[in-house]
């Protein structure tokens, strides 16, 4: 959901109008993180927490490890200690005992922060200093922009949003548009019906 000059804009199968190109970085990205989010509706905590495909990663783990990955971003552009690689690795695990709900609330505020961050910046155009020290970092590249980080959030989220679409299938079979319907109450039709969890199918 987005708030528009006071108004509440469900965000379905198509991102709303946007006015600006920081309205439509920060819109295009609040709507990868709700395709991320829906892929877990209705699951269990141990759903959540599951890996029925060939690789180890979960929908909880996946939703964890992406409100890492903006916060970790976030570090990047206010030039702030970033965490370790066992950080790293831990944040694709669903730990036991670990809640789906305590993930959602994380990730919820890990967007927040991302917000109120880039609020605080004038200039999409502003000089992000590249880390140095990982391979998969460039370094013939200074400084990528506040607009690039926001590309680059926009395309992993995208990326993992279809990860967590392949898993939850694996899971119990919901899918991607169902899972829509269900979350945004779209009227049942002959050729899409909202999901429905397995006692309320009984």
């Amino acid at each position: 959901m987005a708030v528009v000059a006071g108004e509440v804009w469900p965000m379905p199968g198509l991102v709303r109008p946007v006015t600006d190109e920081r309205d439509a970085l920060l819109t295009f990205l609040d709507h990868q993180r709700d395709v991320l989010r829906i892929a877990a509706f209705g699951l269990t905590d141990e759903q959540a927490a599951a890996t029925p495909t060939a690789s180890s990663l979960s929908v909880g783990g996946l939703i964890k490890h992406s409100a890492s990955v903006e916060r970790t971003w976030m570090d990047t552009i206010l030039e702030r200690a970033r965490g370790s690689r066992d950080d790293y690795e831990a944040n694709f695990r669903i730990e036991r005992g670990e809640k789906l709900g305590a993930v959602l609330d994380m990730y919820a505020q890990a967007a927040r922060e991302t917000d109120d961050i880039i609020a605080g910046i004038s200039d999409l155009g502003a000089p992000v200093p590249v880390p140095k020290g990982a391979p998969w970092l460039p370094d013939d590249v200074d400084a990528w922009s506040v607009r690039w980080v926001l590309l680059h959030l926009i395309q992993e989220t995208a990326r993992h949003a279809g990860h967590a679409d392949i898993i939850r299938e694996s899971v119990d079979g919901g899918t991607a548009f169902p899972l829509t319907a269900a979350v945004e109450n779209w009227p049942a039709t002959p050729w899409l019906q909202p999901w429905k969890s397995r006692s309320e199918q009984a």
